[in-house]
């Protein structure tokens, strides 16, 4: 019968994979690893404490009381501002990690390695890529690696991982993971959609107005993206875990519904009370602020990623300028306001909420999701032709998670 390790087990993606491995029958035992609390207090879960960012030698300590397993779900990452330095922690968390397992004896057992990274692959932190992005496609820019552009830890992990599987014969298989823009409940994560995008529909229900304005640009408003059901990517983990076809390669893993902000938010509106504004962009096309807000604004890497094969789609010259980020406003100032910070309080105060939920949201990154000018559409056709019929819908998603979040006390009851 399998069993599995997973780490970053409190997490958006670790929490998910958790919970469908209990879901599993054929999963007797599961050991969650992290620094903090237990993810589950069902009882096939058992928590082990373990620091990733510690010693080769100090992680075998706490696997060597771990029997050995079967499967092993890496979900954990570290964030940090400079590229180059989250490359060298999250490269050193990995090797360290797989040091540890073998020092530890738990490879002997070792059917499995599911890595999940996402699509900073294609560079989509960086500008505009190739849509879709497909991951066998050379003029995808898998491999961004000009010298000009920063370090991506996505490319250094997965070396690590394929270094260590050859160097010790193919003993196990491998899978890696791209999703994209990540559905799902956890508490104090770095990018954490659901809860921040949460909190600012249900402040702006409580403050003057009850208008939810959307906070990015027009473009963005208007664009096609694709977005990830943290339950789909583990039911997905699970399924290429078992499917031979699968072993050893990378897949997108994204909803199926290519979804847009014109249809998902006039939803969120309707779902927390508030009303959706006459003239949602009033400057148009330009980059100005909201009336009585203020407005962010960063341009990303010189070149968009697209720019790299434009010659080899026929748009030569077309992606000179870099692509940007634009809010029209700005969130992280917004979250400092006192009438924002007024209502949330009374929003606590009245629901008995979580004030870590606030104190945890991540604004920065929210404002990255809906300040892009370009659409990110990832293509499932691999994982399809090789059995997956995974679907989720986004906005079911959505609401899904806000109900856990709704259930935590991270944001108010909304009244059916």
């Amino acid at each position: 019968m399998p069993t599995a390790i997973v780490t970053g087990a409190t997490g958006i993606t670790g929490r998910a994979v958790v919970d469908a491995l209990i879901k599993a029958p054929e999963y007797t035992e599961i050991y969650t690893l992290s620094r903090s609390q237990k993810s589950s207090e069902h009882p096939k879960v058992k928590h082990a404490t373990l620091d990733l960012q510690s010693s080769a030698e100090e992680m075998s300590k706490a696997l060597s009381h771990i029997p050995p397993v079967t499967h092993i779900y890496f979900c954990a990452y570290l964030a940090d501002p400079d590229e180059g330095e989250a490359a060298r922690i999250n490269g050193s968390m990995l090797s360290n990690f797989l040091d540890a397992l073998i020092k530890s004896g738990q490879t002997r057992e070792l059917k499995h390695f599911s890595l999940t990274c996402g699509l900073k692959q294609y560079g989509v932190h960086q500008g505009q890529p190739k849509n879709p992005m497909r991951e066998d496609d050379e003029d995808s820019l898998f491999w961004l690696e000009q010298k000009d552009r920063p370090p991506n830890f996505y490319y250094t992990q997965q070396r690590i991982l394929e270094k260590y599987t050859a160097e010790h014969h193919n003993k196990w298989t491998w899978v890696v993971t791209y999703p994209q823009d990540v559905i799902g409940f956890a508490k104090a994560n770095f990018m954490n959609l659901a809860t921040s995008l949460g909190l600012y529909c249900a402040v702006s229900k409580e403050l003057e107005g009850s208008k939810l304005i959307f906070p990015g640009n027009k473009d963005n408003y208007l664009a096609f993206n694709g977005w990830t059901s943290a339950r789909l990517h583990a039911n997905f983990c699970l399924w290429a875990g078992k499917t031979p076809k699968a072993n050893n390669q990378r897949f997108n893993v994204i909803n199926g519904d290519t979804q847009s902000w014109q249809d998902l938010w006039p939803r969120m509106a309707a779902r927390f009370g508030c009303t959706i504004p006459e003239k949602m962009f009033p400057s148009g096309d330009e980059f100005k602020a909201y009336p009585g807000y203020e407005s962010s604004h960063t341009k990303l890497h010189d070149r968009p990623p697209v720019a790299e094969v434009a010659d080899k789609i026929g748009l030569k010259d077309e992606f000179k300028k870099p692509s940007e980020l634009f809010c029209q406003i700005d969130l992280e100032k917004w979250a400092k306001r006192p009438e924002v910070i007024q209502a949330w309080e009374r929003l606590r105060d009245r629901h008995n909420l979580d004030q870590a939920a606030w104190d945890g949201a991540t604004w920065n990154f929210l404002g990255f999701l809906l300040g892009r000018n370009y659409s990110c559409v990832a293509s499932m056709s691999k994982a399809r032709k090789l059995g997956w019929t995974g679907y989720a819908d986004t906005w079911d998603e959505f609401e899904h998670t806000f109900k856990e979040l709704e259930d935590a006390k991270m944001l108010p009851l909304v009244q059916a």
